[in-house]
């Protein structure tokens, strides 16, 4: 659900979660400024509720919450809804960081952070699925067949086997963009400017493609420990099949 103001387009409405109020009280301005609705929530179980009631376009979520932290908040919402999501973390273990992008998040964002950082990343994402064929009807590509599996770019769909698999926004494009050119090395921060618009600037930031590499493997391969259809060129990135007479040494 969007509201409209008068003589302007819809506006995209974003749920900012923080048990702060000085967080959300900054957030709250600096994305209003930047013409987004804001509606908030203080804890991991209002968060589940205002979502009900406003249906958001995108969610900033703190990890550390009262009643119910940002894991449970995304794993529920992960159950029915494939809304983006922007973790905040003042954690500092990078294992600790990614658990949410394991949950099914977007994005995240370690404490403190730049707001300016954020708009960027909102930005971004908002874009991406604005540009999606399911949102916007643009047709793109057709289907990629490949092995066993189908990749549906103009119903976001895959299927193994004749079985659909069902993948989150980030999930799909992911591997769109490792099949797009089969057996091409697509470095790991490619990925990472390509899906969520921004340049490595930390260790962490690259670990988020592993993550989502991990999750496609889970789904597509057989055995995840062995892949076939996703291989990992050590040093550099990911290709979407087994290179061959190659001086590249894949490993998985």
């Amino acid at each position: 659900m969007r509201s409209t103001a008068p003589g302007e387009g819809p506006k995209h409405k974003i749920l900012v979660v923080d048990d702060e109020a000085a967080v959300r009280r900054i957030l709250t301005m600096r994305l209003a400024m930047a013409g987004y609705q804001i509606v908030t929530a203080e804890d991991g179980q209002q968060a589940l509720e205002v979502w009900q009631q406003e249906q958001p376009d995108l969610i900033v979520l703190d990890v550390m919450l009262p009643k119910l932290d940002g894991y449970g908040v995304c794993k529920e919402l992960r159950r029915t809804s494939h809304v983006p999501i922007i973790m905040l973390s003042a954690l500092g273990d990078i294992a600790d960081r990614i658990t949410g992008l394991d949950l099914g998040a977007d994005d995240y964002l370690p404490k403190p952070f730049s707001p300016k950082e954020l708009e960027a990343r909102i930005a971004t994402i908002l874009r991406r699925f604005e540009d999606s064929p399911t949102v916007s009807g643009t047709p793109s590509q057709g289907v990629i067949s490949i092995s066993n599996i189908e990749i549906d770019t103009n119903r976001r769909q895959v299927f193994q086997n004749g079985e659909r698999v069902p993948l989150t926004y980030t999930e799909f494009s992911l591997l769109e963009l490792l099949f797009r050119q089969p057996g091409r090395v697509v470095p790991r921060g490619e990925i990472l400017e390509e899906l969520w618009g921004y340049p490595p600037r930390r260790a962490a930031d690259l670990r988020v493609v592993d993550v989502y590499v991990a999750r496609l493997r889970s789904k597509l391969e057989p055995d995840p420990r062995n892949p076939e259809l996703i291989i990992t060129v050590r040093g550099t990135g990911y290709t979407s099949q087994r290179l061959k007479d190659s001086p590249l040494e894949a490993a998985s």
